[in-house]
């Protein structure tokens, strides 16, 4: 109650007008209900509040609709873009039937994978620090009818408009195609768009570590943030996302995470790094292969075991696989080793031993956060329950390696989907996932796999109009 106290001062000193309860989708997507903040009450972070469940795609029926959001007062943000002073919690989602988490629910299967963690006593904590990878465009337009289909992408830095006249004047400082690290200004256009995008996140409670362009022409950026436990980080993820977006409309720019929206280019990734703790010690410490433990070797087998089934939740989209293919610094290839970023699994090279971690390279933004690191621990969890060692590292450049036996990630979102079908035990252990929500996930993934299969794509008429 102590929190709750604090809570309802804070909406009375910094004039809160209005409180929004936030949730999210299997795809990741936020859902927002607001209020106006004098209606807040205790009974509704006691007993949530009514919603049509049957409204979000994969969780209920219609004659079976009714379920509750229930706000957690500890996770909340000043909303730094709304005309009148919101409150945003985010939520967890209550089966009303039992008044207990919905096994559906995103948020909640993080909590759950979290105490699986403890339960099973490898540590008392995991952290996650994902990079999230985007791009800034100028302009967007798409339109897919029965008849016809288009996109066309603009930015003033893109490495096609150096031949082109724009409105505001071509100055000729564009990134080439795979052109873009570390990009300075006046190549680089988009450092104060970054650097206010920091400012937020800083403001929300989200604490910005660094910012640059990425490889990627025509706007590719990063934007680093500190790590957190896993329920934590995925609120911050969606945070993040929902800040990046609404900098960039202020500033008269788009952003996307798509993960490739630029053919023959460099795509958007989210490279996640992990690490478990117990009893305030480094858990993946130890003194075998570049100073890793053994359980974070059993962890690395567990996510090559496991990866083909991961990559329905950490590259959940049909796009996704159009990043994950050779020739693109795409992490393709199941295999770990020591500062190798060919490699799907790198060991970072670190200062100190309390910072060792292992970092995954294939997921990417379009990944829903809770599950994609729920199942990432569970699928590392697995290894280290099984000892399952991941073989020996390569150090080699894999991207130039002629031949080896080495496994891959899915080519295909089908693929992932049907890995996933039929890898999935070492998700429900410890009732963290179950097959009624698994089932459901990939019912609304097969949509989006059958609606980009049925429908005629614009590459198509190149290639087979006038056989």
């Amino acid at each position: 109650m102590t929190a709750l106290k604090d809570i309802f001062n804070l909406i009375e000193t910094d004039a809160i007008e209005f409180v929004g309860f936030r949730f999210s989708d299997f795809n990741g997507v936020s859902h927002q209900i607001t209020i106006p903040a004098r209606d807040l009450s205790t009974e509704i972070f006691e007993k949530g509040s009514n919603f049509d469940g049957s409204s979000i795609a994969g969780w209920r029926h219609i004659n079976k609709s009714d379920m509750f959001f229930r706000p957690d007062p500890s996770a909340y943000f000043i909303d730094p873009f709304t005309s009148h002073s919101t409150m945003v919690f985010f939520c967890d989602i209550l089966d009303p039937t039992t008044n207990q988490i919905y096994n559906k629910d995103p948020r909640g299967i993080a909590a759950r994978a979290e105490a699986y963690l403890k339960e099973i006593g490898v540590g008392d904590q995991a952290f996650f620090g994902p990079e999230l990878e985007f791009f800034i465009f100028d302009n967007i337009l798409y339109k897919n009818t029965a008849h016809e289909s288009m996109h066309s992408i603009d930015a003033c830095n893109g490495a096609w408009n150096t031949g082109n006249k724009l409105e505001e004047g071509n100055n000729g400082h564009v990134p080439g195609i795979k052109g873009g690290y570390f990009a300075t200004a006046p190549v680089d256009k988009m450092h104060d768009i970054r650097s206010e995008i920091c400012k937020v996140l800083d403001r929300v409670g989200i604490e910005s570590q660094l910012h640059h362009h990425e490889v990627g022409t025509a706007g590719q950026c990063e934007v680093g943030a500190k790590f957190n436990t896993a329920q934590a980080k995925a609120d911050e993820v969606l945070m993040f996302k929902y800040i990046v977006h609404n900098v960039c409309e202020l500033y008269g720019r788009t952003a996307t995470f798509m993960p490739k929206p630029i053919f023959g280019d460099n795509g958007s990734g989210m490279h996640v790094h992990h690490s478990i703790w117990k009893k305030k010690k480094n858990v993946f410490s130890g003194d075998m292969y570049d100073g890793l433990s053994e359980e974070a070797l059993f962890y690395i087998g567990g996510i090559i075991k496991h990866a083909k089934a991961l990559n329905a939740f950490t590259n959940p989209s049909t796009n996704s696989y159009k990043r994950l293919i050779p020739g693109f610094e795409a992490p393709v290839i199941l295999a770990y080793g020591s500062h190798n970023r060919s490699a799907a699994i790198r060991i970072p090279a670190v200062t100190s031993s309390s910072a060792k971690r292992v970092e995954t390279r294939f997921p990417d933004c379009m990944a829903n956060p809770y599950l994609a690191f729920s199942a990432m621990l569970m699928a590392g969890l697995d290894g280290i329950n099984n000892r399952i060692h991941p073989g020996e590292p390569q150090t080699e450049d894999l991207y130039e390696a002629t031949s080896n036996d080495l496994p891959e990630v899915c080519s295909s979102l089908e693929e992932a989907l049907s890995a996933l079908n039929e890898d999935r035990e070492f998700l429900k252990q410890g009732g963290v996932f179950d097959d009624d929500m698994i089932d459901s996930y990939i019912a609304i993934k097969q949509q989006d796999v059958m609606r980009l299969n049925h429908t005629p794509q614009p590459v198509e008429f190149e290639m087979y109009y006038s056989r």
